[in-house]
C-alpha cells in the first residue's frame, strides 16, 4: 500500500454473529471461541470489540483481544478512537427478556457507512426501538430462529429497518453445533438481489446499492 493511502473498508465473517469491520481500525462483533460451537476460532484481533450479550457463543473477548482493545458491552452513545458507537437495549426473546435476558443492538459508523449489528435480537422491533435504530446502510441480522429471530420475523424486521444491505447471520452452517435453521428459509422469502460475497468484501460509501441487496457470507 502506498504511504498515506487510505485502507479500504472491509467486512469479513468469522462465523455465527462474529464479523470484523476493518480499515485503519478493526471492529469485531460478538466473538466466539470456535471450539465451543464447532467452528474455527476467529483469526482477528480487535481494536474495538462489541459484545451484544453475555452468552458463550457471543462473548469470547479473550479470543480476539490484544493490548489496548476496548470492549463495549453496554447501551449508550460514545466515540472510541474516532468511531461513533451507540448501544441500544433490546431483548433476546419475545417476552421482554423473561426467557433469555437483554440484548444490545450496536450501531456504528465507519467511513460514513452506518452499520447495525442486531446481536441475538429475539423480537420484532416496536416503533420506539425502530426510532432509536434510525437510518442503517448495512444490517447484520440473525435469521436462524430458536434463540433469535426466525426467517419470518427477520424479514419483518429487515423491512421495518429498511437498510440498503442485509447480511444474514446466526444460522446453521457446516460444523456449527447449535440447533438453529440454515439460511435457506430466509432466502426463500427474498425478492431482492442476493450476492454471495465469499468470506470478505471491500465496501465504499459510493458503492452502497440504491436497491436493497442481500449479502451472504461464507467461511
Amino acid at each position: 500500500m502506498i504511504e498515506g493511502e487510505e485502507k479500504l473498508l472491509q467486512i469479513r465473517w468469522h462465523g455465527h454473529a462474529c464479523f470484523e469491520v476493518t480499515n485503519d481500525l478493526t471492529i469485531v462483533t460478538d466473538p466466539h471461541d470456535g471450539k465451543s460451537i464447532g467452528l474455527p476460532a476467529p483469526s482477528v484481533k480487535g481494536d474495538i470489540i462489541l459484545v451484544s450479550h453475555d452468552h458463550y457463543d457471543h462473548n469470547s473477548v479473550k479470543t480476539v483481544e490484544k493490548e489496548g482493545s476496548i470492549v463495549v458491552r453496554e447501551s449508550g452513545k460514545k466515540e472510541i478512537k474516532g468511531v461513533k458507537i451507540e448501544g441500544i437495549e433490546s431483548f433476546h426473546d419475545e417476552v421482554g427478556g423473561a426467557k433469555r435476558g437483554k440484548n444490545i443492538i450496536f450501531k456504528f459508523e465507519v467511513d460514513d457507512i452506518i452499520f447495525c449489528h442486531l446481536g441475538d435480537l429475539g423480537h420484532v422491533p416496536d416503533k420506539n426501538l425502530l426510532e432509536k435504530i434510525g437510518k442503517v446502510d448495512v444490517l447484520f441480522i440473525p435469521v436462524g430462529g430458536t434463540f433469535t429471530l426466525d426467517a419470518d420475523s427477520a424479514w419483518e424486521t429487515a423491512n421495518l429497518i429498511n437498510p440498503k444491505i442485509v447480511v444474514p447471520m446466526h444460522y446453521k452452517i457446516q460444523g456449527l453445533s447449535l440447533p438453529i435453521s440454515d439460511v435457506d428459509p430466509f432466502l426463500a422469502k427474498n425478492k431482492f438481489k442476493v450476492v454471495h460475497v465469499g468470506n470478505e468484501i471491500d465496501i465504499e460509501k459510493d458503492e452502497i446499492p440504491e436497491e436493497r441487496e442481500i449479502w451472504v457470507f461464507s467461511l
